[in-house]
């Protein structure tokens, strides 16, 4: 039996995230090669493990990559995955999430729920989180609205202490004109928002709106309300990861040396469950939408929650969001068939039933009218 490749991943596990990569490595190592694993459970502040000058291996993948490392891993001629997107460029061949896509997302989402007035809280010289923040205040300036930006340091000397840093930031989420839209960087700084919003007296979400990213489910329902969260494709920048490196071990040609993997969408929490619009019969409608498109509802269900006529509802839609009321109920059910098919193993059949479609071919219909593919060819592109 041939020895199996030995494989350092230096990947924190105190993190959702680190765990979730690890996961989707694990996935591939089931469906293809097994490896001979060391994990190094470090944090990715730490400078270089002492071992590795000296380190036998076939391969590393790495969350914990500082220059110095780089320098060392480049010198061992090991092959290397980089998994580090705290720097704004890597020269090794590195997977990410598309931080640009994230930060989209989350302007899109706000957006959605009619919000004008927006801010962006995240961490002064972090790439992950400048990335997140240019492509989110594109995305709101696009829409012809304007974002304030609050940024301080995460790690190192200059962090301040806790309480002056809330102070600050209950400062800023107070002088801003409201209702207001918020996207934190990370979930951890949703939390900060929302303690901001508490300290302050603001309404989450009523006054404010918050969403994070990372969906780190555990830490987003200890937030109080429960914060929402955008969702990305960590396991699947974990499953790229190691497919990469097995071909790099197999001594094949990678050329493309840069991977972004897309998010997968919103986890829609109590912190964004609101519509800023100031007419309450329209928000009325849009929340009845949100809440029950996937049953299957008909506009007259809606008509039957709000006292205006559909002529109405159909002329303030369309100015609001661009769709009509039925648009607006498929748009949620479609929302909500693309998480499922690309966070699930649910099949069709049961993911048209969930999403209020009934029938896998009225799926099949819409997917090909709105998306020009079907579910399978969808799930196919947005699963490794």
């Amino acid at each position: 039996m041939p020895e199996k490749n030995r494989v350092a991943l230096i990947i924190e596990t105190s993190s959702g995230y680190g765990r979730q990569l690890l996961e989707g490595i694990v996935r591939h190592m089931h469906t293809h090669e097994e490896w001979s694993v060391f994990v190094e459970q470090r944090d990715i502040t730490l400078p270089p493990p002492a071992w590795l000058s000296q380190w036998n291996g076939q391969g590393i993948i790495s969350r914990s990559t500082t220059p110095k490392f780089a320098e060392m891993v480049k010198e061992s001629g090991i092959p290397f995955v980089d998994l580090t997107d705290r720097r704004p460029n890597s020269e090794a061949l590195h997977v990410w999430s598309d931080d640009a896509a994230i930060g989209r997302l989350a302007a899109e989402h706000l957006m959605e729920r009619g919000f004008k007035n927006f801010g962006c809280c995240g961490f002064k010289s972090e790439a992950w989180s400048d990335r997140r923040r240019r492509a989110f205040v594109s995305a709101v300036s696009e829409s012809g609205s304007t974002c304030s930006v609050y940024d301080t340091p995460w790690h190192g000397a200059t962090v301040q202490p806790w309480e002056q840093g809330q102070q600050e930031l209950v400062s800023w989420v107070r002088e801003l004109p409201k209702p207001l839209g918020v996207m934190a960087c990370n979930d951890l700084r949703g939390q900060h928002v929302l303690e901001a919003c508490a300290k302050t007296g603001l309404t989450v979400p009523e006054e404010v709106a918050v969403v994070g990213v990372d969906d780190d489910q555990l830490f987003c329902q200890l937030c109080d309300p429960p914060l929402s969260s955008v969702i990305p494709n960590t396991k699947g920048v974990g499953y790229l990861a190691a497919e990469l490196l097995a071909q790099l071990m197999a001594h094949q040609v990678v050329e493309q040396r840069e991977h972004l993997i897309e998010p997968l969408g919103v986890a829609v929490r109590q912190s964004t469950d609101v519509v800023a619009i100031d007419n309450p019969h329209v928000a009325a409608a849009l929340s009845f939408i949100r809440e029950n498109a996937c049953r299957g509802i008909t506009v007259e269900e809606v008509l039957h929650q709000v006292p205006v006529s559909r002529s109405n509802l159909e002329r303030q839609l369309r100015k609001l969001l661009k769709r009509s009321p039925q648009q607006e109920i498929r748009n949620v059910q479609l929302k909500r068939a693309q998480q499922l098919l690309t966070a699930t193993d649910l099949s069709i059949e049961q993911i048209a039933v969930k999403c209020g479609f009934g029938h896998p071919e009225y799926l099949n219909v819409v997917f090909k009218r709105e998306l020009k593919m079907t579910p399978g060819e969808f799930r196919r592109s947005n699963q490794p």
